[in-house]
């Protein structure tokens, strides 16, 4: 039997065996440190028995596949520990997640967060117990009585809607078994001591909030407690930074119970989402792009024809006008495709490059929704291009480059994953291949290192997704390239080509900012409030140190905005140390103190949120100054709160 490894090699064994032992083999050190496997491509625990030819993986926490077993090994010695705790509770489910892992629960007294420090003491002695983990496996009419027999009505649901001859697996450790898949590592004691019990949140069952509502835990494990303080450290610092907090700090933004999910842009804030707006139109302008504007609601025809009435009708608002069932468009595209095809089109028109900042709406459910970063109503920053199939690859450059040159300016870092076809998809496996070769094809091409998302793709075409980097560390997936080869053909799409015969253009969907909400929710994130000047909703401040110079402080202001630089006048009877520390908590990029030398000089006082007090400077010579970094769009600011 041969087993060849991930590096090439290959190991060759007389009969079957456990991939632990295979790990011993190679080095006592993989075997202490592995956590999962990988057989052919199929994840598996390490106790699994090889009995033929494959290839195989073995992976530790080091590896996402391992720490989402160590992980997933923990939420079973959390559920164990609130057992242990509280034998009436019941479980429902507990997979790992990007972050961490989760629990959630059905308890009469539901938990508060005094109680997570008891848990993880419970835990801490089931780890240190060293109990194995068992697999086995029952039929589906044994697997609901064992866990009707635990009185476990969630698990015994979640057994019922298996098929008849489903075989059920099971993992027990000690005293405690629960209903799962795997993988997970060989003992308890393998889960380690770098984990935390974050915090507690509430979730309806089955995500329907026509279930109960349980309780689950939230944490996070990792191999090493130097991982675990780090990641701590990072969710501390992204509490400061939360946007929710800022945006109502900052005047940005508001929510209310009028519209659950759908934000309101307050002054400041509209001077923020203006002043990105305005960049996206010069950007796209100096790419070659026309802007257009579509409606928010068309009829039900419409989006039969593009396939969202069949693939995406939970998530539409939809009404009825004239006896005629219409939707509020939840995607831009058809709309755009409607434009193309408003008129004939000839090769020479393409590529056809149509930008559009449209409001789209989404039925998001209540519980997912999140400040800015998930919401019901948002501004696409949409692109649809119509082109040739020869123009395809020269044209997701085009977009990767435009892409990458918006990311720069905010100075974020960013990684790429190429998106394949979903079950749930439309048109021919030609298509579909033509479209995935022709998106890999670019990348090569950008030299663009990426990773494979299988099965993660639109139901209309593969896409290229855009995962930024802020500046503690976390991702956000913002840009994409879709490829559609679907829509055209859908709408019968036409141009005339250079022979003289209709041929079907080729279309691409694509964002560079994504939602305008949720980018703005990033960036206040991101940089902490502390915008960078040319987008900072107010750039300069101006303060009189008292009433008496408030003339001179006006002069001042008016000079200023004359200049086009966004300033306000703090004309209250404060004093000036109050004044200063309000300008600094809204993150203002320049104050303008102002009293009896300045008023004397001409002059103004220079206080900046970099360098702090930059002392007396020439007002014309200051302005040219501020003038040069909102004209240049300088990212020299404090990210940090």
């Amino acid at each position: 039997m041969k087993i060849t490894l991930k590096d090439g090699s290959v190991r060759e064994y007389a009969q079957p065996v456990a991939v632990i032992d295979i790990a011993k083999d190679l080095s006592e050190g993989l075997a202490r440190m592995a956590c999962v496997a990988q057989i052919d491509g199929e994840t598996a625990d390490l106790r699994t028995v090889v009995d033929h030819d494959c290839r195989l993986n073995i992976f530790t926490a080091r590896d996402p596949e391992g720490l989402a077993a160590l992980r997933h090994t923990a939420s079973h010695v959390m559920a164990q520990a609130i057992k242990r705790l509280w034998p009436d509770t019941k479980l429902a489910i507990g997979p790992s997640i990007a972050d961490g892992f989760y629990y959630d629960i059905d308890k009469e007294e539901p938990l508060v967060a005094d109680d997570l420090p008891k848990i993880e003491d419970e835990m801490k002695k089931i780890i240190k117990e060293a109990l194995p983990l068992e697999r086995f496996e029952l039929p589906r009419a044994e697997a609901i009585a064992f866990m009707k027999e635990k009185d476990e009505p969630y698990k015994v649901e979640l057994i019922e809607d298996l098929p008849e001859d489903a075989t059920i697996s099971f993992y027990r450790q000690g005293e405690f078994t629960d209903l799962c898949a795997g993988p997970h590592l060989m003992s308890t004691k393998d889960v380690g001591k770098a984990f935390k019990l974050m915090n507690i949140a509430g979730a309806y069952w089955r995500g329907s909030e026509k279930n109960k509502m349980l309780t689950r835990i939230y944490a996070t494990a990792f191999q090493k407690k130097e991982e675990l303080e780090a990641y701590i450290t990072m969710m501390e610092e992204a509490k400061k930074r939360d946007h929710r907090k800022l945006g109502k700090e900052l005047g940005i933004f508001m929510m209310s119970d009028a519209g659950p999910g759908f934000p309101f842009f307050l002054p400041k804030g509209m001077v923020l989402k203006n002043t990105l707006l305005d960049y996206w139109r010069e950007i796209h302008k100096k790419a070659g792009y026309v802007e257009i504007s579509t409606p928010i609601i068309l009829n039900r025809s419409l989006w039969e024809t593009s396939g969202h009435w069949d693939h995406y009708k939970n998530n539409m608002y939809t009404t009825v006008i004239d006896d005629e069932d219409y939707a509020i468009k939840p995607m831009n595209c058809p709309g755009g495709v409607l434009v193309y095809a408003s008129e004939p089109r000839s090769y020479r028109d393409l590529p056809l490059r149509m930008g559009e900042l449209g409001i789209v709406h989404r039925h998001e459910k209540s519980g997912q929704l999140h400040g800015l970063m998930r919401v019901r109503c948002f501004t696409q920053d949409d692109a649809h291009i119509f082109m040739t199939p020869e123009q395809i690859r020269d044209e997701i450059k085009g977009v990767a480059g435009l892409i990458n040159e918006v990311y720069s300016l905010f100075g974020f870092q960013y990684h790429v994953e190429l998106s394949t076809r979903p079950e749930d998809s439309m048109g021919s496996d030609e298509d579909w291949e033509m479209a995935t070769g022709a998106l890999k094809g670019a990348l090569d091409d950008l030299g663009l290192d990426y990773v494979i998302n299988e099965g993660d793709g639109a139901f209309y075409g593969p896409k290229i997704d855009f995962h930024l980097v802020d500046a503690i560390g976390r991702t956000w997936q913002c840009g994409t390239i879709q490829l559609d080869f679907q829509l055209p053909q859908r709408f019968e799409l036409e141009y005339i080509g250079a022979d003289g015969e209709k041929h079907r253009p080729i279309m691409i969907h694509r964002v560079a900012f994504g939602s305008i909400e949720r980018f703005i929710g990033i960036l206040i994130e991101h940089f902490a409030g502390a915008f960078p000047t040319w987008l900072a909703p107010v750039q300069v401040k101006v303060l009189p140190i008292s009433e008496k110079y408030e003339d001179y402080a006006r002069k001042v202001t008016e000079t200023v905005a004359a200049a086009g630089i966004r300033v306000e006048l703090d004309e209250r009877n404060e004093k000036i140390g109050y004044k200063i520390r309000e300008a600094q908590n809204l993150k203002i990029p320049y104050m303008l103190i102002v009293g009896q030398k300045e008023e004397t000089d001409g002059t103004v006082a220079v206080r900046s949120r970099v360098n702090g007090d930059e002392g007396a400077r020439d007002l014309d010579g200051f302005i040219a100054a501020v003038k040069e970094e909102i004209a240049t769009r300088a990212n020299n600011q404090k990210k940090e709160a």
